[in-house]
């Protein structure tokens, strides 16, 4: 699963990119001009206290790939390649400048978050409008030809997407039947994916209640998450040397956790995964699977034997482990469940798999 890091220049993409991967692009990669791939790894407290629970000997956290593009600017526009490189990701963010810094040029003279995200919206919005526009030219052609009955329902869910287009609205926010999504299935449609905005601010404006609701009233709408992340305060906190350093600083700054791992999850969620643990003294570990899959899915992520012999699976819930801090008083309370091949997982759930094959 892929996130596509989009924006225009001096957003502070890159920086937030470096932060969640690690990954400082070296200058020959920047020079292409093209997409830089890296992992970012999923920041959770609850892994960290479970890790602290079972001390195990080995520790594992999940990752998803995180893809930097190319900014979006004039030259990169008319090209088109920026817009294949969105397609080929699960989901979109979008980062977008907040922040003032009269040393750092903004593309369009003057600060306006607002503008710029109706800016990027809409080129993203005229893409789809593009590719539907050519499909329907075609689909024209080929209707004089052979009166198809499966081109014709073509042809009219492509008319009602465009109208939708017309009215300079996400494709996100159309309201498709199941039969109609198969339709559009190998579509290159951007605006159906799930996208995040990351306001990037100043360090001043993190905590500002009005600036926060004004954006959420504004955006919402639009079924976009967001985040307010200040790239330079982050940057601070990521550099200090230790882990008692940052909790001090974050302590001092009236922040529980930094806002690059709050991102990290909020990426899980667009993307429609959970997560789920297996714990032990040799190993805890945290897995991602698909919202709504059954326990012999979730098995089958930790390895194909295991959904292949699926017999059942023990479940504990992490907010149970949590109240109890011992998984004999979990049992001791009825609350160590056994769960059969109907059991759908739920984020946050600790399983043992028990199997034969």
């Amino acid at each position: 699963m892929k996130i596509g890091v989009i924006g225009l220049p001096q957003t502070g993409k890159k920086t937030l990119f470096e932060l969640l991967t690690r990954h400082r692009p070296s200058d020959q990669e920047l020079a292409l001009n093209k997409p830089i791939k890296s992992q970012a790894e999923i920041k959770d407290p609850r892994f960290d206290w479970l890790v602290s629970l079972y001390k195990p000997a080995k520790s594992v956290r999940p990752r998803i790939e995180i893809e930097v593009l190319p900014k979006l600017e004039k030259e990169t526009l008319a090209k088109g390649d920026v817009f294949k490189d969105i397609v080929d990701a699960d989901a979109v963010c979008h980062v977008v400048r907040a922040f003032k810094n009269e040393a750092v040029y903004h593309v369009s003279g003057t600060l306006d978050p607002g503008r710029d995200i109706e800016m990027v919206n809409a080129e993203l919005i005229l893409n789809d409008l593009m590719f539907v526009e050519k499909r329907l030219e075609r689909i024209e052609q080929n209707l004089k030809r052979v009166n198809d009955d499966a081109v014709v329902k073509e042809k009219k869910l492509l008319l009602k997407i465009k109208a939708h287009l017309d009215k300079e609205l996400p494709l996100r926010l159309l309201d498709l039947d199941r039969e109609e999504q198969k339709v559009i299935a190998s579509y290159p449609f951007i605006t159906l994916k799930e996208m995040i905005l990351v306001i990037n601010v100043s360090e001043d404006d993190v905590k500002n209640a009005d600036f926060i609701a004004g954006i959420k009233s504004a955006y919402q709408p639009l079924k976009m998450d967001f985040m307010v992340v200040s790239a330079k305060l982050e940057s601070e906190i990521a550099n200090l040397e230790s882990e008692a350093e940052k909790q001090e600083y974050l302590k001092a700054l009236g922040i529980r956790e930094p806002a690059i791992d709050v991102l990290t999850r909020l990426y899980t969620g667009t993307l429609n995964l959970i997560t789920f643990f297996t714990v032990g003294p040799d190993e805890v570990r945290q897995w991602m699977i698909r919202q709504g899959s059954s326990a012999p899915q979730a098995a089958g992520a930790i390895h194909t034997d295991l959904e292949r012999g699926f017999i059942r699976a023990e479940v504990m819930k992490y907010a149970d482990l949590a109240a109890l801090k011992d998984e004999a008083k979990v049992k001791e309370a009825g609350k160590y469940l056994l769960k059969g091949k109907d059991y759908i997982v739920e984020d946050g759930d600790i399983l043992s798999i028990r199997f034969n094959v």
